[in-house]
């Protein structure tokens, strides 16, 4: 995964070693804990919902990317839905497994980065909050092959990309679109939701920032 926590750090030094990047981590799950689902997720969750469940199941079966502590894994079992929890930090995995708000029945959760990224057949949701920018542009292309081979035909997929105005895209290892790379993404899915925010702002752990992002839900033609 790329340098993540040179981005978040509250000064210009990165770290230095390896129990610097976990205490990073374990701010960061500390600051978002309690947080709500994303909204995108919520959005792409009611679309399933009112086209009833698939046909093969009484329950759905999702993939939640870059799943950190839980915070959007949580819901989804809550709703009843099977659920593979994919990060590339150990440290997430952990504070996941850890959850008392989870139940286990229907959670399967492996630590796994993005460069070498392998998702199962016929997903019926690929949940990506905020993290598919943080994988290395020279990865993303196949990741995002990935993405679409596994989800079935009327799966869907959630979640953020950056858009090139971001004030992290100065960075090498952070993968940005402009619209008409974003469209090029897009030609294999239906728009269900598509914004795009663009502000100065805050990120988790209180960093100014100016945030360019597209908030998705697609589903596969």
């Amino acid at each position: 995964m790329c340098h993540f926590w040179e981005r978040w750090s509250t000064d210009s030094t990165p770290p230095s070693d390896h129990s610097l990047h976990q205490r990073r981590w374990a701010d960061y799950y500390k600051a978002v804990e309690g947080r709500p689902p994303r909204d995108t997720l919520i959005t792409a969750l009611d679309h399933c919902e009112n086209e009833g469940q698939p046909s093969r199941g009484t329950v759905g079966f999702a993939v939640d990317l870059g799943c950190g502590a839980g915070r959007d894994t949580v819901e989804l079992l809550r709703r009843r839905w099977r659920v593979l929890a994919i990060d590339g930090e150990p440290e997430a995995i952990s504070q996941l497994l850890l959850r008392s708000d989870i139940s286990r029945l229907w959670l399967d959760a492996r630590v796994q980065p993005f460069e070498n990224m392998t998702l199962p057949p016929e997903v019926d949701l690929i949940n990506a909050s905020f993290c598919l920018p943080f994988c290395p542009p020279a990865y993303f292309p196949a990741l995002w092959e990935e993405i679409v081979a596994a989800l079935r035909i009327g799966g869907r997929f959630c979640g953020q990309l950056f858009g090139e105005r971001d004030s992290w895209a100065v960075h090498p290892d952070v993968t940005t679109h402009t619209r008409t790379q974003l469209y090029n993404l897009l030609r294999l899915f239906e728009v269900e939701f598509l914004d795009e925010e663009e502000h100065e702002g805050k990120t988790a752990l209180g960093q100014e920032k100016y945030w360019h992002l597209y908030h998705l839900v697609l589903r596969k033609r």
